[in-house]
């Protein structure tokens, strides 16, 4: 049976580029993979004749030849030698390979990089750090600068961070061929792990640099100045670009993450933007009523009226008087809890006015009275 016309396989016309060629591919390659055609005896065949259209397509040289002489270009005694990819001749092995082509061009990517592209990255980007500070909610009012000292890995001076002593180059890994990684055949599948030999880097030193021993950084304390604004609050990250862990022989270097805690405060406690200060009052004061003055977070004071009758729980609001905002601007606000405070250790004169007063207290206690009244009709009810 004669061939099918590799342009006519894979539906492109004979002037397509390397784009469409490859696009088309993976549409074909797809329809016709058996894993999704298990019904289909005739998709293992149509596979691998896509694949075997593509492999000669693909590459430049196949792809003139065979624009010039056809499949004549690949027959015993033509141009070629051989069949395109080693020829698809239904066997287990012949399979494999073809699999592994559409495994590499659809999956690639995501398994380390373009097929055929050389080796992987050989230095690889150094690890982020994470830092966590503790501010006073002082500092996170008005803001701060902290000096921070982080243990961390820095580029070797001796070597530059290439690892390789006496200004050496890496070479390339034998074991992988530069490529980081090493392939097994199972069955159907090809099996892909990182090297052993260079550990994924795709290069070795023969000669490594004795003071980082060919990891190209080194560990070291580093002391950095660390600017934290005001408004920050529990749970707020600050990220320091670049300064992370350095790279393994010459990568880009880490961020560092400083996470902030804010500690509680003996006076304030802080609710988003706005904050809480519960003030004691004696029990004169918020009977007949007068001022008092409460602290602010920015050091200061603030006069406060208290209203005549004000009972515990009762809220008054400072406004502006909180803490500022780290986004958008704007500041949030103060808010006054009185807690009435009984007095104790009384003395004898003391106890005698209170209890006089008591004699006198007739409609001064509305609650109170309100309570016990709702008591009386509860207790009435049952017995009834």
């Amino acid at each position: 049976m004669a061939k099918r016309d590799y342009y006519e396989v894979l539906g492109v016309n004979k002037g397509a580029d390397a784009a469409e060629l490859k696009k088309a591919y993976r549409k074909k390659a797809m329809e016709f993979h058996p894993d999704r055609n298990k019904d289909n005896p005739d998709a293992e065949s149509k596979f691998k004749e896509v694949n075997e259209a593509y492999d000669t397509l693909k590459d430049p040289d196949k792809k003139a030849a065979y624009d010039r002489f056809g499949h004549a270009a690949f027959e015993q005694g033509g141009m070629g030698g051989g069949r395109p990819g080693g020829g698809f001749g239904g066997g287990q092995g012949d399979f494999a390979s073809a699999f592994s082509d559409v495994f590499d061009d659809l999956f690639g990517d995501f398994m380390g990089g373009p097929r055929g592209g050389g080796a992987r990255s050989r230095a690889q980007r150094g690890s982020d750090l994470r830092y966590d500070m503790r501010v006073t909610l002082e500092e996170a009012y008005k803001g701060a600068q902290k000096t921070i000292n982080v243990p961390t890995s820095v580029a070797c001076n001796s070597c530059h961070g290439t690892g390789a002593a006496n200004g050496a180059e890496p070479q390339t890994c034998p074991s992988c061929s530069g490529m980081g990684k090493v392939r097994a055949q199972q069955g159907f599948f090809t099996v892909e792990r990182t090297c052993p030999a260079c550990g994924g880097l795709g290069q070795i030193i023969k000669d490594p640099c004795p003071d980082c021993h060919g990891a190209g950084r080194v560990e070291k304390e580093r002391s950095l100045s660390v600017n934290i604004p005001a408004g920050v609050e529990t749970g707020t990250r600050i990220r320091l670009a670049g300064e992370g862990e350095a790279g393994l022989r010459g990568g880009p270097t880490g961020d560092l993450y400083i996470f902030i805690e804010v500690r509680p405060h003996p006076i304030f406690e802080r609710e988003g933007v706005n904050l809480h200060c519960t003030v004691p009052v004696s029990m004169a004061t918020a009977a007949l009523g007068g001022d008092i003055e409460v602290p602010t977070i920015d050091g200061g004071r603030s006069r406060v009226k208290i209203p005549a009758g004000s009972q515990s729980g009762r809220q008054m609001r400072l406004r502006g008087k909180g803490m500022p905002a780290l986004r958008g601007g704007g500041q949030g606000d103060m808010f006054i809890e009185l807690a009435v405070e009984t007095p104790v250790n009384l003395t004898s004169k003391q106890k005698e006015l209170l209890q006089e007063f008591e004699k006198l207290a007739e409609d001064n206690n509305p609650e109170s009275s309100s309570f016990f009244k709702k008591v009386k009709n509860f207790w009435d009810d049952m017995t009834s």
